[in-house]
């Protein structure tokens, strides 16, 4: 099923819309995405803004960003929004806190998620997720309802998490700090498994995870 189209209400900031075609470029040239995969969206007074269906990076236009009701209806008629959309407006739904939603298939996220495990707290910045892993949410077919189901529950209480056989979603109170995010989980997925390989792999207990988590609390610039 497709999101219905509506023309009513204004529509999204130019700024806005540049924004989001500046961060899938970025994730491009950091190596996150490749051709036209993965997708973005910030949200917006009338529900979100999200990068358009099978678009490459280099050939996205502030134009192209197709605004998308909460409800599902399309209010840039003139473009499809990404097969992902539904994730996407659930997430704003459940989530009022998130202000914008990354998700790539990063190399290292996508091959731990392709083991259908999620990465554990081997390392104290997974604590950078919001919690004591990165969870993986069970495989569902791209852009299904099954997909955004397991996508929230797996982002519960997190900022971050594995889809199975897929890639990675992250979420923040800015774009840029969710670009970031994932930028931050792919060298964490890199680094799991680099370590796996060595035999030797040692998780930080339930108490180390904890302090992590309390020094997070005002870790680095807090007016960002």
């Amino acid at each position: 099923m497709s999101p219905t189209t509506s023309s009513s209400a204004e529509p999204a900031s130019a700024a806005r819309r540049a924004e989001l075609v500046a961060v899938m470029q970025r994730l491009e040239q950091d190596g996150l995405n490749r051709a036209a995969a993965g997708n973005a969206s910030v949200r917006t007074a009338r529900g979100m803004l999200i990068t358009p269906t099978g678009v490459v990076p280099g050939e996205l236009t502030p134009a192209s960003m197709v605004e998308v009701s909460l409800s599902g209806e399309v209010l840039d008629p003139d473009w499809r929004p990404s097969s992902e959309w539904r994730f996407h407006r659930d997430i704003y739904a459940a989530r009022p806190e998130v202000n914008a939603v990354v998700h790539v298939h990063s190399p290292y996220a996508t091959a731990q998620a392709c083991t259908r495990e999620g990465i554990p707290s081997f390392h104290y910045m997974i604590v950078a997720g919001g919690g004591a892993d990165i969870r993986c949410a069970p495989y569902a077919t791209f852009g299904t309802q099954a997909l955004s189901d397991a996508a929230l529950a797996a982002l519960h209480e997190r900022r971050a998490c594995l889809l199975a056989n897929h890639g990675l979603v992250a979420v923040g109170p800015t774009l840029d700090r969710a670009r970031r995010l994932a930028v931050e989980v792919e060298e964490l997925a890199r680094q799991y498994l680099l370590a796996l390989q060595t035999g030797r792999l040692v998780l930080l207990s339930a108490s180390e995870i904890a302090e992590a988590i309390a020094m997070f609390a005002t870790y680095g610039q807090q007016k960002q």
